[in-house]
């Protein structure tokens, strides 16, 4: 598997480097050569923040923690990535015959073959993207499609984890 390392806006060590890799390897039994996961290292609100995203077989796994040191984040991460493997198990299994090696991944006793899916159909109204936010503040949830005026194109705003938005461009 190949290992991409950066700091966002800062320099990390060789050492925790080193430290890092040594713990990522055991993702090596899960996935083949051609996977590629990327660690970034940042600081941001007073925590070292590590994400980890593993890029394998048209799939993508991503974990993203923070913590006082490196290592218990970069810990806290592995584990969010296990859970993801482990929870989509028989998904992987039913889309994937080659490229992650399931096997070798302990059952969490979840037999989800199927995704259970809520359907629901509104009328996607021409706004800005600030009454969209508006929209999506006074409803209460996370994100909100809308039909974007200017451009007469579907778009998607979304609240951050840091309280900041998002704006999703869909491209064709």
């Amino acid at each position: 598997m190949k290992m991409i390392m950066t700091g966002r806006q800062m320099t990390v060590y060789e050492s925790t480097k080193e430290m890092a890799a040594k713990k990522l390897a055991k993702f090596e039994k899960f996935f083949d050569e051609n996977a590629e996961m990327t660690v970034s290292f940042s600081q941001r609100h007073g925590l070292n923040m590590v994400e980890i995203t593993i890029r394998a077989e048209g799939l993508m796994f991503r974990g993203e923690e923070g913590s006082d040191t490196f290592a218990t984040a970069i810990d806290s991460a592995i584990d969010a990535l296990e859970r993801q493997i482990r929870k989509n198990k028989t998904r992987l299994e039913k889309r994937l015959r080659t490229g992650i090696h399931t096997e070798n991944i302990e059952d969490e006793g979840e037999d989800e073959s199927e995704f259970h899916i809520r359907t629901k159909t509104f009328d996607v109204k021409p706004m800005s993207v600030e009454e969209a936010i508006l929209q999506m503040n006074l409803l209460g949830h996370q994100f909100f499609v809308f039909t974007d005026a200017e451009a007469g194109e579907t778009r998607v705003v979304y609240q951050r984890k840091g309280g900041d938005y998002g704006l999703i461009i869909p491209t064709k």
